[in-house]
């Protein structure tokens, strides 16, 4: 009698431990449950954890309510029902690319030369594109080198690199061995992207045309790019005083004037930032030992930054 008695205190014990937890998580941001992803278009978000014990793991979120996924990537992103994950492949060192539908079926896998850095989807989700930093390579005094992909999901064409396109600098047709390109943000005609390109010490926003091949230098001291939902504005970070190791500044660009706006967010956001909406855009700011949580902050300069989800990177809308 005496040991059902301590089985049954015990049972209750963790129960009120298990709940109290559950409901700490909930509200403290973080994810519990083991929930089914799915990637179609809505009202919520995905993105993944930073946690110890789940990092790399997506988080859904949806009505208020976040819950932990099964998938693992390094980097995700999402949209129209399409998503790419960029993961570790399975038994070995190196990472791959992996395409899903919206109920996370595989329908591509690519294997990656270097560690996944960006990745994106295009508005209508037939481009996809992906960053790699080149084994062994940083940011680290500003010498790196990094390699874009993009691939069409229709049709399967592939471009793995930019750095052999025709590139004019301020107007200029030049050849540019020293290129490098990240951060690719799609328009919505599937033609056109933007990228970061570095060259001669400098990080300029810069302009593709997938057809033509081509590539145009528009601003300098631009990197990350992430296009609006309306296509008139893009979100980026600048390095602070053209130096990264200060840092960077998150602001938008209006693609009309060319008038950029530093945003609310004062810290240092290494990262491409994921429009929510046409007001407001989300980003991760890292907090040592691997975790970061993501934030949000209008987008006009107003306001101030608003903690989304706590122990989260990697955000992307699913509208």
């Amino acid at each position: 009698m005496k040991r059902a008695v301590v089985a049954v205190v015990g049972t209750v014990v963790l129960t009120v431990v298990a709940v109290f937890s559950v409901v700490s998580a909930v509200r403290d941001g973080r994810a519990v449950g083991d929930a089914r992803l799915s990637l179609a278009r809505g009202p919520g978000l995905v993105a993944l954890s930073s946690s110890a014990e789940s990092r790399g793991r997506a988080v859904s979120v949806s009505g208020g309510r976040h819950a932990l996924t099964g998938l693992t990537c390094e980097r995700l992103y999402a949209a129209n029902g399409t998503g790419l994950c960029l993961r570790l492949a399975k038994g070995f060192t190196t990472y791959q690319l992996v395409v899903l539908d919206s109920a996370l079926r595989e329908k591509r896998t690519i294997p990656l030369v270097g560690i996944p850095n960006r990745a994106r989807v295009s508005p209508s989700g037939r481009m996809v594109a992906w960053t790699v930093f080149v084994t062994g390579d940083s940011y680290n005094g500003g010498r790196f080198s990094t390699r874009v992909g993009i691939l069409d999901t229709w049709t399967q064409a592939l471009v793995p690199t930019l750095e052999d396109w025709a590139i004019s600098v301020g107007g200029v047709r030049r050849r540019v061995p020293d290129a490098n390109f990240w951060g690719v943000t799609f328009t919505r005609d599937d033609r056109r992207f933007y990228a970061t390109m570095s060259t001669g010490g400098h990080r300029y926003l810069v302009e593709g045309d997938l057809a033509a091949r081509t590539i145009r230098t528009l601003h300098d001291n631009v990197e990350c790019p992430s296009l609006s939902p309306d296509g008139k504005r893009v979100a980026f970070k600048s390095a602070v005083g053209g130096d990264p190791s200060r840092g960077w500044r998150l602001s938008v660009l209006d693609l009309a004037t060319m008038r950029a706006t530093p945003l609310a967010e004062t810290r240092s956001v290494d990262d491409q930032a994921a429009w929510l909406d046409d007001r407001t855009v989300a980003y991760a700011i890292a907090r040592g030992r691997g975790n970061s949580d993501v934030w949000t902050v209008p987008a006009d300069g107003t306001g101030t930054p608003k903690l989304l989800l706590h122990d989260a990177y990697s955000p992307s809308p699913l509208r």
